[in-house]
């Protein structure tokens, strides 16, 4: 089979980029590697999704599937008072994120190795974002929606991305079976933007 970036341990050879990139009118640094999702820039899902999002100051921040870091890193950076964990299996992103956050100048942040939710099935929270691993299955990406909705505060939100190709419709259906609300919030260029509140 095919290594993929939710590999918990990438064998590929490293192949590291450097990246400045602006996102929220914020400039980033981000180091990335072969291994690892979207490697050679932000993908345009997370871009959308990085605009998309709103975030309270002072919120407690879940990232699930962070890569090297985007999108909890842009959360991180959006307010010094927010607290932001950021969870990837991936060993490798998890290294990339914690050095990005350094890099950045970032301390607001806890990076951790898990799959899906367990590193955090007994904190709460009160924004949850992903990027979900479309390509590790239906099965693991409805786990991750279960497990955030466990995770969630009441009346916390979850915001998602996800291509309608990709499988859109049933993970809205899914999200609906869970959440009090679920609404789609925009869509760019067959990417939606969905937020369900707990």
């Amino acid at each position: 089979m095919a290594e993929h970036y939710y590999s918990q341990k990438p064998t590929t050879a490293h192949d590291q980029h450097k990246l400045e990139v602006s996102l929220r009118r914020q400039k980033f640094q981000f180091v990335t590697d072969a291994g690892v999702f979207s490697k050679k820039g932000v993908d345009y899902g997370s871009k959308v999704l990085i605009e998309a999002m709103d975030i309270e100051s002072g919120s407690k921040v879940l990232d699930v599937g962070c890569g090297y870091g985007p999108i909890g890193l842009t959360a991180a950076k959006l307010s010094s008072e927010n607290h932001v964990t950021m969870l990837d299996i991936n060993e490798r992103a998890v290294e990339l994120s914690r050095s990005n956050a350094q890099r950045n100048g970032l301390s607001n942040v806890k990076v951790m190795q898990s799959d899906t939710l367990a590193a955090v099935l007994d904190q709460t929270f009160d924004v949850v974002l992903t990027n979900p691993p479309i390509r590790a299955g239906k099965e693991i990406v409805h786990r991750i929606f279960e497990e955030v909705h466990a995770v969630l505060r009441p009346g916390g939100a979850l915001w998602i991305v996800i291509q309608k190709k990709q499988g859109a419709p049933s993970a809205f259906s899914k999200l609906e079976s869970l959440f009090t609300q679920v609404d789609e919030v925009t869509k760019d260029k067959g990417y939606r933007i969905i937020k369900a509140i707990k």
